[in-house]
């Protein structure tokens, strides 16, 4: 998953965004909202073109320019070729055919012009960054690669099937436009199976509540560590993006080296389950830890969570170090956590408070918001990689989409809850979490600078969804020391990462300057995943190991059902 370039400075010389991504109040708006609205006209369309109409002699050389380069390629005389990077374009017909290696150079002259204008524009960095993702989706959409007409690789399939891709290719199509979300299909629903090729890691649910089940997880050596990890995962997407298929779970691993794990599983909420909010989950993950503590035996718990669990997990440990209760967390991993807002480029940008209110409200009359409406906006966030490229597979060549685990997961989506959806959303809008008392869990004030426990922060470089430099100031917010780990790859990629990826690399350090990119070029870099790295750190941090229990549960929690339990599967 690739972010946008970083950006510091505008045109205008106004302070810009440290990353121009989208984070998760931009996401959890749009998709109660939904994207459409966002490429109609509207002021910025306006302030873009009464800049350039303002400036005539950009404009006039821009399209000086592209008639001079339309020209050259008319008469063949263009050397202009896509990039190394733009698969699009790899069969060789697009540059052995003159007539198609022509319409392709087209693109590329006027999609560069388009992005060039845009640059030419005098705006502020709000309305630059509305109309650069208005720019890119029409470019995206406008690529004759995604014209059955003039695609090769579509009359090549309908030559090789003769013509069974064409009506294969319809149905995929049908299918996709009557059901949500109104996207290309990335992989097909009986790919994989939970509980059997992924979630497939054994053990048993030991405690279940209206709002989770509990899983703990059968030990994999004969001695295990004193301290147990509870996992905390995200409250949008089933909790298996950290037990993918054995061989690239998390969990797994985490068992191989020694330690007890647990880890939360979220009921797919109802509309009768409308007002769970932030105090609605947050006591359930104390009940979590309580249930860990009592199966275990030690008073002290690792917490490791993830995306908008880490929201979750943080705020409970402010709020146990506010009660005098910090010591009960042994130490705070947060993975693709974004609890800093601030300067979220993008975000900044289309986020604002009739659109915070608008969304909630859309979610409130429901009772909760759809996962599939978010599955759509993180699609068109990447078009050309997770809508565009199956419009090619899945309609144009009539293939069916490889199988790959993590888009299973992708699509494997949840709903979240209104008063979830409301807190989120508002928290986003308002940084409140920067803010030590802006927000509140389970009656008390927020103040990350109270977690003194040592802390693991893990980001992905190519993250679009928590963009690394606000991961990075995110973990400047904890007290206690505190390992910044910067990871190859995007959102779900840097996290099912297991070692042996010699592509593989992460910076690790202490978040002491206050700029990010200051800190990435000091920082230490280590070949493969980080995950060995974590592990390790975790094994100081976990006490002497003890033999590994017999028997899964206790006394008063025992076994109720075999991993990964019922709520996974909810739809």
């Amino acid at each position: 998953m690739t972010t946008k370039k970083a950006v510091t400075t505008t045109k205008n010389g106004e302070a810009g965004a440290d990353e121009l991504a989208a984070p998760l109040d931009l996401l959890l708006a749009e998709s109660a909202l939904g994207l459409t609205r966002r490429m109609l006209p509207n002021r910025s369309w306006l302030r873009l073109a009464t800049s350039l109409a303002s400036a005539p002699h950009f404009v006039a050389g821009r399209g000086r320019g592209l008639t001079v380069e339309l020209a050259k390629i008319a008469r063949g005389r263009s050397a202009r070729q896509p990039a190394k990077s733009d698969k699009r374009f790899a069969d060789p017909a697009w540059s052995g055919n003159p007539l198609l290696r022509r319409i392709m150079q087209s693109y590329l002259a006027t999609s560069e012009t388009a992005n060039q204008l845009l640059g030419d524009a005098d705006l502020n960095w709000r309305d630059r960054e509305r109309m650069q993702f208005v720019v890119d989706n029409l470019v995206e959409a406008a690529a004759p690669t995604n014209n059955p007409l003039l695609n090769p690789l579509g009359y090549k399939a309908i030559i090789d099937t003769g013509g069974a891709s064409a009506v294969r290719g319809a149905g995929h199509l049908i299918r996709d436009l009557t059901t949500m979300p109104r996207v290309p299909a990335m992989v097909e629903p009986d790919a994989f199976t939970v509980g059997g090729t992924v979630a497939a890691t054994p053990g048993s649910v030991i405690f279940q509540s209206r709002v989770l089940e509990l899983i703990q997880y059968t030990p994999r050596t004969e001695k295990v560590c004193t301290t147990p990890v509870l996992i905390v995962p995200p409250v949008i997407n089933k909790f298996y993006a950290v037990d993918m298929s054995p061989g690239r779970s998390l969990t797994e691993y985490f068992l191989d080296q020694g330690q007890q794990v647990f880890t939360i599983s979220w009921r797919n909420p109802q509309t009768r389950h409308r007002t769970w909010g932030f105090d609605t989950y947050g006591k359930a993950i104390v009940d979590a830890l309580d249930a860990v503590e009592k199966i275990t035996g030690s008073d002290r718990t690792h917490l490791f969570a993830t995306c908008s669990g880490g929201m979750l997990a943080a705020m409970v440990a402010a709020h146990l170090a506010d009660i005098g209760e910090g010591d009960r967390v042994a130490s705070l991993a947060l993975a693709v956590t974004v609890l800093d807002q601030n300067r979220a480029g993008f975000a900044s940008a289309a986020l604002d408070e009739y659109t915070a209110k608008e969304a909630v409200r859309v979610s409130a009359a429901r009772g909760y918001l759809d996962g599939r409406s978010l599955a759509e906006v993180f699609a068109w966030l990447r078009p050309t990689d997770l809508v565009w490229r199956y419009v090619v597979n899945n309609y144009i060549q009539g293939k069916t989409p490889p199988p790959f685990d993590v888009l299973f997961w992708n699509a494997d989506t949840t709903r979240m809850t209104a008063a979830l959806h409301r807190d989120m959303v508002q928290t986003g809008l308002t940084n409140a979490l920067a803010e030590p008392g802006a927000a509140t869990m389970l009656g008390t004030a927020v103040d990350l600078s109270k977690v003194t426990a040592d802390s693991y922060v893990v980001a992905g470089v190519a993250d679009h969804i928590s963009p690394w430099q606000a991961c990075y100031r995110s973990a400047r917010l904890l007290g206690g020391d505190v390992d910044f780990v910067l990871s190859t790859s995007g959102h779900i990629a840097s996290l099912v990462n297991p070692p042996g990826n010699p592509r593989a690399s992460f910076r690790v350090g202490a978040p002491d300057s206050e700029s990010p990119d200051e800190w990435a070029a000091a920082a230490g870099k280590h070949p493969d995943s980080w995950w060995r790295h974590y592990t390790s750190w975790l094994a100081d941090r976990s006490g002497p190991q003890k033999a590994a229990p017999s028997a899964l549960g206790g006394d008063d929690l025992p076994p109720l059902m075999p991993a990964p339990g019922s709520y996974v599967r909810e739809r």
